[in-house]
């Protein structure tokens, strides 16, 4: 109880602070109000949305955690932890003129500090070319994947998380740059078109980072009654350094250890992913899926992903069940350097970066999870999420855990229970 007395406690103070950031906009957007004609709607709307779970894994040799970029610690860490899910949401939008809008949204949620330092999630300018062609600027939601926009508003999703196996794939979910936005129709299927160029730098560790540059990406959202598919796909130069040690030190082991840091460093590796994904919502209940490919080209993994969910609503009650896979198209392990005729002072530096290699290899998620879970929409902008994870790491992969400690081992069943609450401002 005195751990979660004190989650609550920091949490609230983070929730503070960003109420605080956003409030300092306030002033900007009111005198814009006081310009134009009192009887017009205000300019400026705030909102926000916010998510607070706790999260029980039965592995006690890693942590279960949504994604590597905000980790959680159930499991290994902490029996339970509430951490994994929690977050907090500010966003103000402000319309300048029938053309002319801006957007800022702050999220609260654990980085690689181990902290809820708010960090700005969106941040462009929209110009309104004409009522089918809008341009951004600025910071901008990643289009990729059937739910991507807005992965992060739990409250939108009728599960506690999206299935970790599709969307850890991409734990980022924004870019700096431009994109551009067409809105056109064939018959009765109403269709938004979307290509965005950027880039986005984001710190790992305190001395390593992963940058994307050269960032493109292409969305095609059709809609016709209750029927929505979207079509996604991007490429980009990714170079993560946070391997960059080992790999230089394979490098001083002559050609083979060459050709292996060629092979599986992330050093400015073209990267490329590819999903379709649809769902089927006439109103009583819900049928969605996606599949996805992703190959990186490097020890983060070649991998086709996929899911498919569906539930039924009676009246505030929503069950619903999942099934998620993650298949490896490539080694999750490696023999690397052959220590035969190596000097005998060098065969164990070999053999512990042959060690190290591996360990990274085994981190590509070869997993499958079935899930099942019950939303219970409580009142107007609130629900509370219970959910059952069991998922299975196989092939000697980790799956999507992390802080995997030695006594870890992949092949068996995992299971995770979750509870959550949502709301909507």
């Amino acid at each position: 109880m005195l751990k979660t007395r004190l989650f609550l406690r920091r949490f609230h103070r983070r929730l503070v602070a960003c109420g605080f950031a956003m409030c300092a906009l306030t002033p900007l957007c009111v005198g814009a109000q006081q310009i134009d004609d009192s009887a017009k709607p205000p300019p400026w709307r705030f909102g926000a949305y916010g998510s607070l779970g706790v999260v029980h894994s039965s592995e006690s040799a890693a942590d279960f955690s949504a994604n590597g970029i905000n980790p959680g610690r159930a499991g290994a860490s902490h029996a339970y932890a509430y951490d994994v899910d929690s977050r907090l949401a500010a966003q103000v939008d402000l319309m300048l003129d029938a053309q002319w809008s801006a957007v800022l949204q702050v999220v609260s949620e654990r980085d690689l500090d181990h902290d809820f330092t708010p960090a700005v999630e969106w941040a462009n300018v929209k110009y309104r070319y004409s009522p089918e062609l809008s341009v951004r600027l600025g910071r901008i939601a990643l289009p990729i994947f059937l739910i991507g926009d807005y992965r992060k508003a739990s409250y939108a999703l009728p599960w506690v998380r999206p299935p970790v196996e599709v969307y850890s794939t991409l734990p980022v979910s924004n870019s700096d740059g431009i994109d551009a936005t067409y809105s056109w129709s064939a018959g009765k299927v109403k269709n938004i078109s979307q290509v965005s160029f950027g880039g986005t730098d984001l710190r790992t560790t305190a001395t390593s980072r992963a940058r994307a540059r050269q960032l493109i990406g292409l969305s095609n959202t059709s809609v016709m009654g209750f029927l929505t598919v979207r079509a996604s796909a991007m490429t980009t130069t990714l170079t993560v350094d946070i391997a960059k040690p080992l790999f230089d030190a394979y490098r001083q082991f002559g050609p083979a250890g060459a050709a292996l840091a060629a092979k599986y460093d992330v050093d400015s590796k073209r990267t490329s992913i590819g999903a379709i994904g649809f769902n089927c919502d006439p109103g009583n209940w819900f049928l969605m899926g996606e599949i996805g490919r992703m190959n990186t080209r490097s020890y983060i993994g070649d991998k086709t992903v996929v899911y498919l969910s569906g539930g039924y609503r009676f009246g505030d009650l929503t069950p619903y069940v999942t099934y998620a896979r993650a298949r490896v198209h490539q080694a999750t392990s490696d023999a690397g350097l052959s220590t035969a005729g190596l000097p005998p002072q060098f065969a164990p530096t070999a053999a512990y970066l042959n060690g190290q290699l591996n360990a990274l290899l085994s981190t590509i998620a070869s997993q499958r999870t079935a899930t099942a879970g019950v939303r219970w929409d409580v009142m107007r902008d609130r629900s509370l999420k219970l959910q059952f994870d069991r998922l299975h790491p196989q092939g000697g992969s980790s799956g999507t855990l992390i802080n995997v400690q030695p006594s870890f081992r992949s092949g068996h069943s995992i299971y995770v229970v979750s509870a959550m609450l949502d709301f909507v401002y």
